[in-house]
Protein backbone atom coordinates (compact mmCIF):
# COMPACT_ATOMS: atom_id res chain seq x y z
CA UNK A 1 0.00 0.00 0.00
CA UNK A 2 1.02 3.22 -1.10
CA UNK A 3 -0.57 6.44 0.71
CA UNK A 4 -0.23 9.62 2.42
CA UNK A 5 -1.14 8.01 5.94
CA UNK A 6 0.32 7.77 9.52
CA UNK A 7 -1.48 5.72 11.74
CA UNK A 8 -4.53 4.15 10.08
CA UNK A 9 -6.74 4.15 13.40
CA UNK A 10 -6.09 8.09 12.77
CA UNK A 11 -6.89 8.17 9.25
CA UNK A 12 -10.27 9.86 9.48
CA UNK A 13 -9.48 12.71 12.33
CA UNK A 14 -6.42 13.95 10.77
CA UNK A 15 -8.92 14.11 7.42
CA UNK A 16 -11.33 15.87 9.20
CA UNK A 17 -9.18 18.10 11.42
CA UNK A 18 -7.21 19.08 7.92
CA UNK A 19 -11.04 20.12 6.23
CA UNK A 20 -11.96 22.31 9.23
CA UNK A 21 -8.85 24.23 9.03
CA UNK A 22 -8.94 24.72 5.41
CA UNK A 23 -12.38 25.74 6.00
CA UNK A 24 -12.03 28.02 8.83
CA UNK A 25 -14.63 30.60 8.54
CA UNK A 26 -17.46 28.02 7.58
CA UNK A 27 -16.62 24.37 9.58
CA UNK A 28 -16.35 23.42 12.36
CA UNK A 29 -14.64 20.73 13.46
CA UNK A 30 -15.75 18.89 17.15
CA UNK A 31 -13.64 15.71 17.27
CA UNK A 32 -15.24 13.77 20.15
CA UNK A 33 -18.00 12.56 17.94
CA UNK A 34 -16.56 12.77 13.90
CA UNK A 35 -18.72 16.08 13.73
CA UNK A 36 -18.02 18.64 10.95
CA UNK A 37 -21.14 21.40 10.78
CA UNK A 38 -21.50 24.67 9.39
CA UNK A 39 -20.34 27.56 11.89
CA UNK A 40 -23.13 29.18 11.27
CA UNK A 41 -25.89 26.15 12.92
CA UNK A 42 -28.02 25.47 14.57
CA UNK A 43 -30.18 28.32 13.51
CA UNK A 44 -33.49 28.73 15.35
CA UNK A 45 -35.27 29.21 11.78
CA UNK A 46 -33.61 26.47 9.49
CA UNK A 47 -34.71 22.75 9.92
CA UNK A 48 -31.10 21.00 10.36
CA UNK A 49 -29.97 18.63 7.59
CA UNK A 50 -27.53 15.96 8.99
CA UNK A 51 -26.10 13.28 6.87
CA UNK A 52 -23.19 9.99 8.11
CA UNK A 53 -22.19 6.90 6.73
CA UNK A 54 -18.49 5.54 6.36
CA UNK A 55 -15.75 7.75 5.61
CA UNK A 56 -13.92 6.69 2.54
CA UNK A 57 -17.10 8.37 0.33
CA UNK A 58 -15.57 11.95 -0.05
CA UNK A 59 -16.87 14.35 -1.01
CA UNK A 60 -19.72 12.71 0.20
CA UNK A 61 -20.56 13.70 3.15
CA UNK A 62 -18.14 15.82 5.31
CA UNK A 63 -17.35 17.93 2.03
CA UNK A 64 -20.75 18.83 1.60
CA UNK A 65 -21.52 21.03 4.40
CA UNK A 66 -22.12 24.38 4.32
CA UNK A 67 -25.33 26.79 2.57
CA UNK A 68 -27.78 24.92 0.23
CA UNK A 69 -26.50 21.35 0.84
CA UNK A 70 -26.01 19.78 4.00
CA UNK A 71 -25.86 21.55 7.93
CA UNK A 72 -23.77 19.03 9.31
CA UNK A 73 -21.76 15.46 8.82
CA UNK A 74 -21.00 12.85 11.17
CA UNK A 75 -19.08 10.05 9.54
CA UNK A 76 -17.74 6.55 10.80
CA UNK A 77 -14.22 5.09 10.01
CA UNK A 78 -13.79 4.26 6.85
CA UNK A 79 -16.46 1.95 5.46
CA UNK A 80 -18.23 1.48 8.91
CA UNK A 81 -20.97 3.57 10.30
CA UNK A 82 -20.88 6.05 12.51
CA UNK A 83 -21.27 4.90 16.15
CA UNK A 84 -24.88 5.74 17.74
CA UNK A 85 -22.98 8.26 20.23
CA UNK A 86 -21.66 10.16 18.02
CA UNK A 87 -25.18 10.75 15.80
CA UNK A 88 -26.91 11.43 19.04
CA UNK A 89 -24.19 13.73 20.05
CA UNK A 90 -24.75 15.39 16.72
CA UNK A 91 -28.74 15.78 16.93
CA UNK A 92 -28.24 17.25 20.22
CA UNK A 93 -25.79 19.90 18.94
CA UNK A 94 -27.58 20.72 15.91
CA UNK A 95 -31.51 20.71 17.12
CA UNK A 96 -33.13 23.56 15.58
CA UNK A 97 -36.70 24.24 17.11
CA UNK A 98 -37.69 23.70 13.17
CA UNK A 99 -36.58 20.15 13.54
CA UNK A 100 -33.54 17.70 12.47
CA UNK A 101 -33.16 15.55 9.27
CA UNK A 102 -31.59 12.98 9.13
CA UNK A 103 -30.30 11.55 5.66
CA UNK A 104 -29.45 8.08 5.42
CA UNK A 105 -28.12 5.64 2.52
CA UNK A 106 -29.75 2.21 2.91
CA UNK A 107 -27.06 0.10 4.57
CA UNK A 108 -27.82 -1.70 7.43
CA UNK A 109 -24.87 -0.41 9.58
CA UNK A 110 -25.76 3.38 8.73
CA UNK A 111 -29.73 2.46 9.14
CA UNK A 112 -29.09 0.79 13.36
CA UNK A 113 -27.15 4.08 14.19
CA UNK A 114 -29.51 6.59 12.80
CA UNK A 115 -32.47 4.86 14.42
CA UNK A 116 -31.22 4.59 17.45
CA UNK A 117 -29.86 7.94 17.38
CA UNK A 118 -33.33 9.26 16.59
CA UNK A 119 -35.58 7.04 19.21
CA UNK A 120 -32.69 8.55 22.17
CA UNK A 121 -33.75 12.15 20.38
CA UNK A 122 -37.17 12.08 20.27
CA UNK A 123 -37.31 10.98 24.05
CA UNK A 124 -35.19 13.86 24.96
CA UNK A 125 -37.91 15.98 23.04
CA UNK A 126 -36.18 16.72 20.06
CA UNK A 127 -38.13 16.38 16.72
CA UNK A 128 -36.53 14.22 14.42
CA UNK A 129 -37.33 12.43 10.90
CA UNK A 130 -35.66 9.97 8.64
CA UNK A 131 -35.18 9.65 5.41
CA UNK A 132 -33.51 6.77 3.66
CA UNK A 133 -31.60 7.08 0.15
CA UNK A 134 -31.65 3.86 -1.99
CA UNK A 135 -31.11 4.45 -5.61
CA UNK A 136 -28.73 1.74 -6.38
CA UNK A 137 -30.53 -0.39 -9.27
CA UNK A 138 -28.14 -3.08 -9.09
CA UNK A 139 -29.12 -5.60 -7.05
CA UNK A 140 -31.79 -5.45 -4.28
CA UNK A 141 -30.01 -7.14 -1.78
CA UNK A 142 -26.47 -6.83 -0.12
CA UNK A 143 -23.76 -8.13 2.01
CA UNK A 144 -24.68 -4.29 3.41
CA UNK A 145 -28.36 -4.22 3.33
CA UNK A 146 -31.43 -5.22 2.71
CA UNK A 147 -33.45 -3.55 0.15
CA UNK A 148 -31.63 -1.52 -2.66
CA UNK A 149 -27.87 0.25 -1.79
CA UNK A 150 -27.96 4.28 -1.14
CA UNK A 151 -25.20 5.62 -3.65
CA UNK A 152 -24.54 8.80 -5.71
CA UNK A 153 -28.25 9.32 -6.10
CA UNK A 154 -27.50 10.66 -2.79
CA UNK A 155 -26.30 13.89 -4.11
CA UNK A 156 -29.52 14.69 -5.75
CA UNK A 157 -31.34 14.02 -2.43
CA UNK A 158 -29.36 16.03 -0.16
CA UNK A 159 -29.00 18.90 -2.61
CA UNK A 160 -32.58 19.62 -2.92
CA UNK A 161 -33.34 19.07 1.06
CA UNK A 162 -30.36 21.33 1.57
CA UNK A 163 -32.22 23.90 -1.12
CA UNK A 164 -35.56 23.86 0.60
CA UNK A 165 -33.85 24.03 4.32
CA UNK A 166 -32.07 27.20 3.17
CA UNK A 167 -35.25 28.81 2.32
CA UNK A 168 -37.07 27.88 5.19
CA UNK A 169 -38.88 24.84 4.36
CA UNK A 170 -40.60 22.71 7.28
CA UNK A 171 -39.72 19.23 8.78
CA UNK A 172 -42.96 17.30 6.76
CA UNK A 173 -42.02 19.80 3.14
CA UNK A 174 -38.12 18.49 3.85
CA UNK A 175 -39.28 14.84 3.94
CA UNK A 176 -41.58 14.98 1.23
CA UNK A 177 -39.05 16.44 -1.07
CA UNK A 178 -36.32 14.43 -0.15
CA UNK A 179 -38.83 10.88 -0.82
CA UNK A 180 -39.79 12.31 -4.31
CA UNK A 181 -36.14 12.93 -5.50
CA UNK A 182 -35.23 9.46 -4.17
CA UNK A 183 -37.52 7.91 -5.72
CA UNK A 184 -37.32 9.58 -9.00
CA UNK A 185 -33.41 9.15 -8.90
CA UNK A 186 -31.70 5.64 -9.82
CA UNK A 187 -27.60 4.66 -10.36
CA UNK A 188 -25.70 1.74 -10.99
CA UNK A 189 -21.97 1.84 -10.80
CA UNK A 190 -18.63 -0.44 -12.39
CA UNK A 191 -15.47 -1.07 -10.52
CA UNK A 192 -12.56 -1.65 -12.61
CA UNK A 193 -10.02 -2.23 -10.07
CA UNK A 194 -10.65 -2.46 -6.30
CA UNK A 195 -9.87 -0.24 -3.31
CA UNK A 196 -7.68 -0.46 -0.43
CA UNK A 197 -8.43 0.94 2.52
CA UNK A 198 -5.95 2.52 4.79
CA UNK A 199 -6.87 0.07 8.16
CA UNK A 200 -6.56 -3.49 5.75
CA UNK A 201 -3.77 -2.23 3.42
CA UNK A 202 -4.45 -4.07 1.06
CA UNK A 203 -7.17 -4.58 -1.94
CA UNK A 204 -10.36 -5.16 -0.46
CA UNK A 205 -11.12 -7.80 -3.42
CA UNK A 206 -9.21 -9.41 -6.30
CA UNK A 207 -9.95 -8.59 -10.06
CA UNK A 208 -8.16 -10.52 -12.73
CA UNK A 209 -6.34 -8.56 -15.16
CA UNK A 210 -9.11 -8.26 -17.65
CA UNK A 211 -11.90 -8.30 -14.98
CA UNK A 212 -14.37 -6.10 -13.84
CA UNK A 213 -17.65 -5.89 -11.10
CA UNK A 214 -20.41 -4.65 -13.11
CA UNK A 215 -22.95 -3.01 -10.57
CA UNK A 216 -20.76 -3.21 -7.86
CA UNK A 217 -21.47 -1.17 -4.58
CA UNK A 218 -19.33 1.82 -2.85
CA UNK A 219 -17.61 -0.67 -0.32
CA UNK A 220 -16.41 -2.35 -2.98
CA UNK A 221 -19.25 -5.25 -2.34
CA UNK A 222 -20.07 -7.60 -5.58
CA UNK A 223 -22.54 -6.36 -7.67
CA UNK A 224 -24.89 -7.94 -10.75
CA UNK A 225 -21.90 -10.21 -12.21
CA UNK A 226 -18.12 -10.34 -12.52
CA UNK A 227 -17.42 -9.83 -16.48
CA UNK A 228 -14.73 -9.54 -18.87
CA UNK A 229 -13.75 -6.14 -19.59
CA UNK A 230 -15.35 -4.44 -22.76
CA UNK A 231 -15.26 -1.40 -24.51
CA UNK A 232 -16.63 1.75 -23.19
CA UNK A 233 -19.48 1.80 -24.95
CA UNK A 234 -20.80 -1.44 -24.51
CA UNK A 235 -20.06 -0.99 -20.33
CA UNK A 236 -21.97 2.39 -20.36
CA UNK A 237 -24.40 1.49 -22.52
CA UNK A 238 -25.11 -1.74 -20.32
CA UNK A 239 -24.99 0.90 -17.13
CA UNK A 240 -27.57 3.17 -18.67
CA UNK A 241 -29.98 0.46 -20.47
CA UNK A 242 -30.34 -0.64 -16.38
CA UNK A 243 -30.92 2.59 -15.04
CA UNK A 244 -33.21 3.56 -17.97
CA UNK A 245 -35.31 0.92 -17.57
CA UNK A 246 -35.84 0.59 -14.36
CA UNK A 247 -36.94 4.33 -14.54
CA UNK A 248 -39.21 3.32 -17.36
CA UNK A 249 -37.49 6.27 -19.36
CA UNK A 250 -39.66 7.23 -22.52
CA UNK A 251 -39.29 10.03 -24.82
CA UNK A 252 -40.11 12.90 -23.82
CA UNK A 253 -38.24 13.36 -20.03
CA UNK A 254 -36.56 15.39 -19.00
CA UNK A 255 -33.66 14.26 -16.99
CA UNK A 256 -30.53 15.27 -14.99
CA UNK A 257 -27.55 12.95 -15.85
CA UNK A 258 -24.76 12.12 -13.71
CA UNK A 259 -20.95 10.58 -14.35
CA UNK A 260 -19.63 9.82 -11.18
CA UNK A 261 -15.96 8.85 -10.74
CA UNK A 262 -15.23 6.27 -8.03
CA UNK A 263 -11.71 7.96 -7.02
CA UNK A 264 -9.65 6.13 -9.33
CA UNK A 265 -11.11 7.16 -12.45
CA UNK A 266 -8.98 9.77 -14.79
CA UNK A 267 -11.78 13.22 -15.60
CA UNK A 268 -11.26 12.75 -19.15
CA UNK A 269 -12.52 9.13 -19.17
CA UNK A 270 -15.67 10.22 -16.89
CA UNK A 271 -15.94 12.86 -19.80
CA UNK A 272 -15.54 9.82 -22.50
CA UNK A 273 -18.68 8.34 -20.60
CA UNK A 274 -21.00 11.13 -20.44
CA UNK A 275 -20.77 11.56 -24.08
CA UNK A 276 -21.77 8.01 -24.59
CA UNK A 277 -24.59 8.35 -21.97
CA UNK A 278 -26.39 11.34 -23.10
CA UNK A 279 -25.79 10.28 -26.83
CA UNK A 280 -28.03 6.41 -25.72
CA UNK A 281 -30.56 8.55 -23.19
CA UNK A 282 -31.43 11.30 -26.07
CA UNK A 283 -31.37 8.30 -28.56
CA UNK A 284 -34.49 6.99 -26.40
CA UNK A 285 -35.44 10.57 -26.81
CA UNK A 286 -34.73 12.22 -23.45
CA UNK A 287 -33.79 15.53 -23.12
CA UNK A 288 -30.54 16.14 -20.84
CA UNK A 289 -31.47 19.13 -18.46
CA UNK A 290 -28.62 18.98 -15.88
CA UNK A 291 -24.89 17.47 -16.24
CA UNK A 292 -23.13 16.51 -13.78
CA UNK A 293 -19.41 15.05 -14.39
CA UNK A 294 -16.60 14.65 -11.50
CA UNK A 295 -16.00 12.66 -7.90
CA UNK A 296 -19.33 13.07 -6.09
CA UNK A 297 -19.56 10.00 -4.20
CA UNK A 298 -16.34 7.63 -4.51
CA UNK A 299 -14.99 4.56 -3.31
CA UNK A 300 -11.56 5.86 -1.74
CA UNK A 301 -8.86 5.20 -5.05
CA UNK A 302 -11.57 2.41 -6.69
CA UNK A 303 -10.79 3.13 -10.68
CA UNK A 304 -14.86 2.84 -11.42
CA UNK A 305 -17.99 4.71 -12.68
CA UNK A 306 -21.66 5.05 -12.08
CA UNK A 307 -24.51 6.43 -13.80
CA UNK A 308 -27.30 8.63 -12.68
CA UNK A 309 -30.06 9.65 -13.92
CA UNK A 310 -33.07 11.68 -12.03
CA UNK A 311 -36.62 12.18 -13.62
CA UNK A 312 -37.22 16.38 -13.59
CA UNK A 313 -39.74 18.51 -12.81
CA UNK A 314 -40.41 22.06 -12.05
CA UNK A 315 -39.53 21.72 -8.35
CA UNK A 316 -36.64 19.16 -8.61
CA UNK A 317 -35.09 21.14 -11.52
CA UNK A 318 -35.74 24.58 -9.28
CA UNK A 319 -34.30 22.72 -6.24
CA UNK A 320 -31.12 21.63 -8.16
CA UNK A 321 -29.58 24.97 -9.50
CA UNK A 322 -30.54 26.94 -6.15
CA UNK A 323 -27.30 28.48 -4.86
CA UNK A 324 -25.00 26.20 -2.56
CA UNK A 325 -21.57 26.22 -1.13
CA UNK A 326 -19.73 23.62 0.03
CA UNK A 327 -15.77 23.11 0.75
CA UNK A 328 -15.21 22.02 -2.10
CA UNK A 329 -14.50 25.24 -4.35
CA UNK A 330 -13.53 25.78 -7.81
CA UNK A 331 -11.62 29.07 -8.17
Amino acid sequence: MKKFVNDPKDFVAEMLQGLALANPDTLVYVPECNLIHRADAPRADRVSVIQGSGSGHEPAHVLTVGPGMLTAACPGDVFAAPPVDYVIETIRRLASPRGVLLLVNNYTGDRMAFEMAQELAEAEGIEVRTLFVDDDVAVQDSLYTVGRRGVAGNFFVMKAVGAAAEAGASLDELVRIGEKVNAATRTMGVALTACTPPAKGTPLFELGDDEIEFGVGIHGEPGRERRVIASADELVGDLVAAVATDLAVTAGDRFALMINGLGGTPISELYLAYGIAHRLLTNRGAAIARSYVGEYCTSLDMAGLSVTIVRLDHEITELLAAPAEIAVRVF
